[in-house]
């Protein structure tokens, strides 16, 4: 069939809009009606081969639409569904038999190879294979065929203009505090970065209690969202000292979490000097492949501090990704308040938004 898809072609270039070929659905995949897609900075890095799937490439992973089709092996959705999609997973190895898919042994080959595990793709030029399946799905297109544990199934009469976004950024701030971190009530949590996974991670922190949430950024608008979020602090570190700041609320102690969401090696480093004793900081920010780090390791030494780092919130996203809904219809998890909505056709201006801080989370709608 005839899809609507936007092309990246280029490093740094504009996507494109352009008509394409899909196959068929394989026996252990779901075709899908997009309704909307989120738009998420590991969208642009890949656009602009910081991590290498093969261009031409429909990208797009923060996809919610509705089941047209179901391959043959396929029990967990039916036709008519609405589905949430989300990362992609051989189900078979160690790493997700003990429930931990995000380092499954396939994970690269599954997310970003731009071919099924058999080298083929969904999608073509009439002329030229173009690289599908990002994420099990390269949901920039008005159809896919979808890798079926890509597919979360929701209720029918929830929003799907709001829900795609859970499927990675949203999914990986709240999972990196609920999960990886288990941050407990009471406690203290730094956030750097208060873009759509900060922001989650914020949020997240509130609803399981913690006490003291700090947001760093800086950019004040979105200082201002963070506080709105559940923020008790936020902190610009471009006019202040982050770690005086951070000493001064906690009266010296230090705080218990620190979760990067940026990949700066600078912040990184930040984020570990001002953890308390025991104190854990994580990465969930995506560097260069290659980026290293240093940390002190005199003083710090008595700490006994830990660090680790987070793929798409440590989260089973059929298990996460409804938990999430609940929070939300709780009112605790209020992602409506980081997203805009653009036409499928203004992707590169929800790309712009998104890169100057305008908007903190686009979708892109169908």
């Amino acid at each position: 069939m005839k899809v609507t898809a936007a092309l990246a072609t280029a490093p740094n270039a504009p996507f494109e809009i352009v008509q394409l070929s899909l196959d068929e659905p394989r026996p252990d995949e779901v075709r899908v009606k997009l309704v909307a897609t989120g738009v998420c900075h590991t969208d642009a890095i890949v656009r602009d081969q910081v991590y290498p799937t093969p261009l031409p490439a429909v990208l797009g992973h923060e996809g919610a639409g509705i089941v047209e089709a179901v391959g043959s092996l396929v029990t967990s959705v039916d036709v008519g569904d609405s589905v949430v999609l989300s990362a992609n997973s051989c189900g078979v190895c160690g790493q997700c038999l003990t429930g931990r898919p995000a380092y499954c042994s396939e994970f690269f080959g599954r997310n970003f190879a731009g071919t099924r595990p058999d080298g083929s793709t969904a999608l073509n030029d009439g002329e030229s294979a173009v690289s599908s399946h990002f994420f099990g799905q390269s949901s920039f297109a008005t159809h896919v065929n979808v890798a079926v544990r890509s597919v979360v199934k929701v209720d029918g009469n929830l929003p799907l203009e709001l829900l795609g976004p859970l499927g990675c950024g949203l999914q990986t701030g709240a999972g990196a505090v609920i999960n990886s971190l288990d941050v407990r009530p009471g406690s203290s949590i730094v956030v750097f970065g208060t873009g759509a996974v900060g922001c989650a991670a914020l949020m997240a922190a509130a609803a399981v209690g913690a006490t003291t949430i700090v947001a760093v950024d800086i950019v004040e608008s979105r200082l201002a969202t963070a506080k709105d979020l559940g923020a008790t602090h936020a902190i610009n570190s471009r006019s202040t000292d982050v770690a005086a700041e951070i000493a001064q609320i906690t009266g010296g102690r230090g705080v218990d979490y620190a979760l990067d969401t940026t990949g700066i090696p600078a912040v990184l480093r930040q984020a570990a000097d001002i953890l308390g004793s025991g104190g854990t900081v994580a990465l969930v920010g995506a560097p260069a492949p290659g980026t290293e780090v240093s940390f002190e390791v005199g003083a710090s030494l008595l700490k006994g501090w830990h660090f680790r780092t987070i793929i798409e919130g440590d989260s089973v996203p059929q298990v996460f990704i409804p938990q999430l809904i609940r929070l939300w219809q709780q009112g605790k998890f209020p992602l409506e308040k980081l997203t805009k909505t653009f036409a499928f056709a203004d992707i590169n201006d929800a790309f712009d938004a998104s890169e100057s801080g305008e908007v903190i989370k686009p979708v892109l709608v169908f």
